[in-house]
Formats: C-alpha cells, structure tokens, sequence
C-alpha cells in the first residue's frame, strides 16, 4: 500500500498502524457523508416522502462531494484525538485518494452505470441499461482525469517539502476541475433539471472545490511557507 510505503520512510512523521486507523475513519466517513451528501444533494423530495429513505442503502446512491464532507469530519477527529493539526493528517492522506476514485469509477464503468451523454464519437459505447444509442463513457474520463493523472500531480507535488496545506488544497483544486469539465460530457440526474440544462448539480459542488483548493494553496504558501508537513519523505 502506498501509505504504509510512506509511512515506512524515516523521518515520515507515521506509523503503519496510525494509517490503519486513518484510512478506517476515512472509509467511515466516505460511507456515510457519501450516502447522507446523496440523499440532501440528489435525493432530498424523496427524504421529505420517506425519511427513512435515508437508510434504504440497498436502492443505491453515493455523492463523492458528501464522502467528502464526511472524509474531512473523520480527519478532524482524528487529528484532534491523535494531537496532529488538520492539514497534516489532510496533506498525508489527499495524494493516497485518487486510487480509489480511480477504481471507483473503473467499477461504475463495468457496472454500467453514471454514464455520459448521448455522442457520435468514434469511442462511444452502448451501455446495457443506457438505452439505444452511443454514450460517452464518461467513467473512463474520470478514471483518467481524477484517478490517473491527479494521482501523479499529487505524487510528483509531494517529492519536495511543501507548506502546510498547500498538499490537500491541490487536491481540492485538482478534483474540483476535472470533475466540472467531466460533467459537461456526464449524463445529469434527470430529475434535477438545473437551469435548463446548462450547468449540473456536479458542477455546482464542484466550484467550491476549485475555490476554496486555490485559496488554501495561495493561504499555505503565504502562511505557512516555512512548516511543511511529512509527506515528501
């Protein structure tokens, strides 16, 4: 596992059982943020009929943006009970993410499912529960962009010291862009009807992200210039 691998480094600051037990609380918080973010963002006339709706995991629905609001509560937790400062517990964990968004969308791809929008391209594909026509495959998209390539930019960011925050906050701003230009080609959830047609509930959450990663750059190479955290060793 890369965390264990960066955690094995001297002078790295951790320890492979205090990963263990980051990454569980991480998992926790992407489990219900993810489903409570899908019910208020996605879901919300259903859980005004149905509160229990809340609860009905087996219908599916998961929000990235709610896995990581919750991702970000387990890292306060944890760095408040294990006396670490947020953004070191955010700096170490942000470049380990995009692997699992990377997989996360390689398995929305074979489950057929948060597929793109109807296209011509040469690479379109015909998604057994999309209907007839040609889609793009926008999970592959993803699994480039959010998985693939943020998880190299992250990786190759991390090689020297950097200021505190500034790790978690190129993730933010990393996400937050590649998920808006993504939705372009992404098959909106139909039921929500945002402006015409003409931006999604994706790109809405997604713009806070672009923010606030950009500001958190700016504020840690400001601030924080002369603190790295332990993530380049």
């Amino acid at each position: 596992m890369v965390g264990n691998r960066r955690a094995d480094k001297a002078g790295s600051g951790w320890t492979r059982e205090q990963v263990s037990d980051l990454l569980f609380a991480g998992f926790l918080g992407v489990v219900i943020g993810g489903r409570v973010g899908y019910v208020l963002f996605y879901g919300f006339e259903e859980l005004m009929q149905d509160p229990l709706y809340l609860f009905k995991v087996w219908t599916g629905g998961m929000s990235f943006h709610g896995g990581l609001l919750g991702v970000i509560s387990a890292m306060f937790w944890y760095a408040r009970k294990n006396g670490r400062t947020f953004f070191n517990v955010a700096d170490f964990i942000a470049p380990l993410v995009p692997f699992g968004l990377g997989m996360g969308r390689l398995g929305n791809f074979m489950n057929s499912e948060l597929w793109g929008r109807v296209t011509d391209v040469p690479w379109a594909i015909i998604f057994p529960n999309g209907g007839p026509l040609p889609r793009h495959p926008s999970q592959l998209y993803e699994f480039a962009l959010e998985g693939v390539v943020l998880f190299f930019i992250l990786n190759w960011f991390i090689r020297k010291p950097r200021p505190e925050g500034s790790v978690s906050g190129l993730f933010l701003l990393g996400y937050g862009t590649f998920r808006f230009m993504v939705e372009y080609v992404r098959e909106p959830d139909a039921h929500l009807g945002l402006f015409g047609g003409f931006i999604s509930m994706g790109q809405i959450l997604s713009l806070p992200m672009v923010i606030i990663g950009a500001l958190m750059v700016a504020w840690a190479y400001k601030v924080n210039g002369a603190t790295t955290s332990n993530v380049s060793k």
